[in-house]
C-alpha cells in the first residue's frame, strides 16, 4: 500500500515538472514571437517616418490624387555625395551612344568608349538626375519605387497582357526551339508563363512583364530569347541575367546565354533553385523570376530603383555592387511601362505601396536632367503669379511631354528660380510655396513687382578648412521680403577655393581666398577663408633596396598633394650600424645586414618604410652590364620599348654568379617571358644575394613589359588618386624624368607612344 502511494506521488511530481516546463516553453515562445514582431514593427516604423521637407510636398500631392497609395520613407543614412561618387564609376551606369554629350562621360580616354555595344559611360550629371528620387515623385515615374512583392489582386493575366500590349508577346502562344533546332508549340501564352512565374517567385507579375519588355522587347527575335545564337542553341534569358557588358560583338548577350546554360559555374543547388539550364521559355521565365526574387526583392532590393542603385539591402552587405542593370535610365523607362499596365487595367486607384529612398545632405533643389540645357535658362529669383482663368499645370520638365506634378490656381504666387530663354516655346522653372519645384509655360505667368535686396550678411561656421573639405556659406538677405534673392558667388582665388551656385565652398588648395556674394541689383558682401592642405600620402621611388657596403642611394620623396602646406619629412634608420640616412634622404650601406629606413611626415602622422639590405662591396668586373643599359645605383633602365625578354637581358649581363629574374608579381620567370617595370634582377652566389637590381621601363606602369592602354588607365587612376602606385612604378610613370609625381603630360606621352606618334625614350 505504501509502495502504491509512493508511485502516485512520483507521478504527480513528474506531471508537475512537465507542466512547469510547458508553461516556460509557452512563455519563451511568446517572448520570441513578440521580439520578432517588434523587430518587424521597428523596421516598418523606420520606413514610415516623416519625409524630409524637400520630399513632403510631392508625397502630399500624390496622396491627394491617389488616397489608397502608401508611401514609406527609406532612410539610407548615406551621404549624397558619397553615393554619387560610388555610382559615378566608369562602366557602372551607361547611356546610349546616340545621346547628347550632356548625358555622357566626356573625360579624355573614356569619352564615347563603348562599354557595351552602342552604350557608353554616363556623366555625373546623369547619375545625379537618375538617383534623385524627388525628380520622379509624380503619378507615372513614382512606379520605379513600387514594392515588387507578389499581389494576387494586381498580378492577373489580364493586367499582364495589358503590360505586354504593343509587343510580339501580347496574346501570343509560346513557341520555342530545342537545342537540336526542333520547334515546340505549347498550349500556354506568355501571360500564362509570367503569371505562373510570379506566383512561384512571389514577385509582382506586372514587374516581371515590364522587366521582360524592358530587357528584350518588343520583338521575339531578340537574340537573348531567339534560341538560335550559335553555340547557345535552345537557350533563353528573358531578363538578361548575367549579361554583363563586353566589347565583343554580342558579348553581353552571350554572357547572358552562358548563364542560361550553366549558371556560369554555379553550384548544383543554385542551378536547381533557378531551374538552370533555361532550355525552355517556361524554365527561363520562371527561373529568372526566382533569381530576381531571391537575389533582389527578398533581400530588401524590392523596387526597380533599389535593383538599379544598390543603396540598401537587408544583408548588411557591401553596397553599390549588386545592381541588376547598367542603363542609368532603366528605372525611369520601366516605371512608365508599369504605370501604363496599372492604368490600362483600371488598377491605378488600388492600394499600392511605394518605398522612397532618402539621403543625407542632398541638394536643396532636385537635380536637373541632362536633357535640360543650362544654357536655355538664366538664374532668377522673381516672384510670379499664375495668369490663367482656372489652373496652371506644373510639370516635371520644360515641355508638355513631361508629367504633371500638380496644378496652381489663378493668381497663386510662385518663385521663378530659372527663367527660360529657349527657342520657340519658353518655359520657366518655379518653386511653389509648399516646396514643389517644376516647370510652367512662360506665357501663363506674370511678374510680381520686385522688392529689391538692400543688404547681404555672410558668415561661416569656421574660417579655416582643409583642402577637399566643404563648408556652406551662411547667407542672410535683407529685407526678408525681397523678391529677387538670387545671388552669384565668386572666389578671389580659384586655386584656393571654389564656391558653387548654392554657396557651398570647396577647399581646393592651400592659401587664402575672399568669397563674395552679389545680388542681381549689385549689392555685395565678402568674407575671407583660409584653406589648409594637409599631407595625405608619401610616395617613394623605392620600396625595397639592396646596397653594397659604402654604396649610396638617394631616396626621392613625393608628397601628396602637391600643394601640401608642410612637406617636410624626417628620415631615420632603425639600425645605424647597418645603414645610415641623412636629412636629404641619402642612404649609405655600412655593414652587411638588413634594417629599415623610416620616412615620416613632420606635420601629419604618415610614414613609409623602406627595407634596406646591405651586401658586401663588389670588386670591379664581378658584374659587367652592356653599354646599352643604364645602371643607376640599383636600378636598370635603357631597355627597348618592346620584346624585352629574360633571355635578351641576360645576354647583356656578364657575371660568374647565378642570375634569378623575378617579375613584379613575385614570380620567377625565364626564357621568352617579358621583363617590365618592377622586375627584380637578383645576382646570387648559391642562395646568397650578391646584388639586386630593379628594372624601370618608362611608360610600363603595370609591370607587364608592354606599353599600352592598360598603362594609360593605371596612370590616370594614379593621377586622380583612385589607386596610387609608388616605388619604381612611380619612376616609370614619370616619363619626362624630372623627378616629379606623374601628371597628365605623362599620360599624353603614353597616348602618343600608343598611336605611334612619338616613342617613349628609355
Amino acid at each position: 500500500m505504501k509502495k502504491d502511494k509512493s508511485n502516485v506521488n512520483k507521478i504527480i511530481l513528474w506531471l508537475t515538472i512537465f507542466m512547469i516546463l510547458v508553461i516556460i516553453f509557452i512563455l519563451l515562445f511568446a517572448l520570441v514571437n513578440r521580439a520578432e514582431k517588434e523587430t518587424k514593427l521597428n523596421r516598418q516604423m523606420t520606413l514610415s517616418e516623416t519625409f524630409p521637407s524637400s520630399y513632403k510636398p510631392y508625397i502630399d500631392e500624390l496622396k491627394k490624387q491617389y488616397p489608397n497609395w502608401e508611401f514609406k520613407a527609406l532612410y539610407t543614412n548615406l551621404d549624397w555625395e558619397y553615393v554619387i561618387n560610388n555610382e559615378n564609376v566608369f562602366g557602372k551606369n551607361l547611356v546610349p551612344k546616340s545621346y547628347s554629350d550632356n548625358w555622357k562621360n566626356t573625360k579624355p580616354g573614356e569619352y564615347n568608349v563603348e562599354v557595351d555595344s552602342g552604350w557608353v559611360d554616363s556623366s555625373r550629371t546623369a547619375v545625379e538626375y537618375a538617383m534623385d528620387p524627388r525628380n520622379f515623385l509624380n503619378y507615372v515615374r513614382v512606379f520605379q519605387f513600387e514594392e515588387l512583392s507578389y499581389n494576387s489582386k494586381t498580378s492577373t493575366k489580364e493586367a499582364i497582357e495589358k503590360i505586354l500590349y504593343g509587343t510580339e508577346f501580347y496574346n501570343r502562344i509560346v513557341e520555342y526551339k530545342t537545342s537540336s533546332g526542333n520547334n515546340v508549340v505549347t498550349d500556354k501564352k506568355y501571360s500564362d508563363l509570367i503569371l505562373g512565374a510570379a506566383k512561384t517567385s512571389q514577385v509582382s507579375g506586372l514587374h516581371l512583364a515590364s522587366r521582360i519588355k524592358q530587357e528584350v522587347g518588343p520583338f521575339l527575335s531578340h537574340s537573348s530569347i531567339s534560341g538560335t545564337v550559335s553555340g547557345f542553341e535552345g537557350l533563353y534569358n528573358f531578363y538578361n541575367i548575367g549579361a554583363t557588358s563586353s566589347s565583343e560583338p554580342m558579348g553581353a548577350i552571350k554572357n547572358g546565354l552562358q548563364y542560361a546554360k550553366d549558371g556560369k559555374g554555379a553550384s548544383s543547388a543554385t542551378k536547381s533553385k533557378y531551374l538552370i539550364p533555361w532550355n525552355t521559355k517556361e524554365r527561363a521565365i520562371t527561373g529568372g523570376a526566382i533569381f530576381i526574387g531571391s537575389s533582389y526583392i527578398n533581400v530588401g532590393q524590392d523596387t526597380i530603383y533599389l535593383q538599379k542603385f544598390h543603396v540598401y539591402d537587408t544583408k548588411d552587405d557591401e553596397l553599390f555592387w549588386h545592381q541588376y542593370m547598367t542603363n542609368v535610365l532603366a528605372p525611369y523607362s520601366e516605371s512608365k511601362l508599369i504605370y501604363n499596365g496599372y492604368s490600362n487595367s483600371d488598377l491605378i486607384d488600388s492600394s499600392i505601396s511605394f518605398v522612397i529612398p532618402i539621403y543625407n545632405n542632398m541638394p536643396d533643389l532636385p537635380c536637373t536632367s541632362p536633357a535640360i540645357s543650362a544654357s536655355d535658362f538664366s538664374s532668377d529669383n522673381t516672384k510670379v503669379y499664375a495668369n490663367v482663368d482656372t489652373t496652371l499645370n506644373i510639370r516635371s520638365g520644360p515641355s508638355t511631354s513631361y508629367e504633371v506634378i500638380t496644378g496652381v490656381q489663378a493668381g497663386e504666387i510662385m518663385t521663378r528660380i530659372s527663367k527660360g530663354k529657349q527657342k520657340g516655346e519658353l518655359w520657366d522653372r518655379v518653386k511653389l510655396s509648399n516646396g514643389i519645384v517644376g516647370y510652367v509655360f512662360q506665357n501663363y505667368v506674370e511678374e510680381v513687382p520686385d522688392v529689391e535686396v538692400e543688404k547681404i550678411q555672410l558668415s561661416l561656421d569656421k574660417t579655416t578648412i582643409n583642402k577637399g573639405e566643404k563648408i556652406k556659406l551662411n547667407v542672410n538677405i535683407l529685407p526678408q521680403d525681397a523678391v529677387n534673392k538670387n545671388l552669384t558667388f565668386s572666389s578671389s582665388n580659384l586655386n584656393v577655393a571654389t564656391v558653387s551656385a548654392d554657396g557651398t565652398i570647396l577647399g581646393v588648395g592651400s592659401g587664402t581666398s575672399t568669397i563674395t556674394a552679389k545680388s542681381s541689383n549689385g549689392v555685395t558682401a565678402s568674407i575671407k577663408l583660409n584653406v589648409y592642405s594637409p599631407v595625405t600620402d608619401i610616395l617613394l621611388n623605392i620600396d625595397e633596396l639592396v646596397l653594397q657596403e659604402e654604396e649610396r642611394f638617394k631616396i626621392n620623396v613625393t608628397i601628396l598633394p602637391d600643394d601640401a602646406d608642410n612637406k617636410e619629412v624626417e628620415f631615420s634608420s632603425e639600425n645605424t650600424d647597418i645603414a645610415i640616412v641623412d636629412n636629404d634622404g641619402n642612404v649609405i650601406g655600412k655593414t652587411i645586414g638588413e634594417t629599415n629606413i623610416i620616412v615620416k611626415s613632420k606635420s601629419e602622422n604618415i610614414s613609409k618604410t623602406i627595407t634596406v639590405k646591405v651586401v658586401r662591396k663588389l670588386a670591379d668586373g664581378e658584374i659587367i652590364f652592356d653599354e646599352s643599359l643604364n645602371i643607376r645605383e640599383n636600378e636598370i633602365s635603357g631597355l627597348e620599348n618592346k620584346n624585352n625578354t629574360v633571355d635578351k637581358l641576360l645576354q647583356k649581363i656578364k657575371t660568374n654568379y647565378q642570375i634569378e629574374v623575378i617579375n613584379s608579381n613575385g614570380e620567377k620567370i625565364e626564357g621568352n617571358s617579358l621583363i617590365g617595370t618592377g622586375t627584380i634582377i637578383r645576382i646570387l652566389d648559391n642562395t646568397q644575394t650578391v646584388m639586386q637590381y630593379n628594372v624601370v621601363m618608362y611608360g610600363d606602369v603595370n609591370g607587364d613589359g608592354k606599353i599600352n592602354s592598360v598603362d594609360l588607365l593605371v596612370l590616370q587612376r594614379h593621377i586622380l588618386e583612385i589607386q596610387k602606385f609608388s616605388g619604381v612604378f612611380l619612376e616609370a610613370g614619370n616619363i619626362r624624368k624630372n623627378g616629379k609625381n606623374p601628371s597628365s603630360i605623362d599620360c599624353l606621352l603614353i597616348q602618343r607612344h600608343i598611336l605611334g606618334l612619338e616613342d617613349i625614350k628609355q
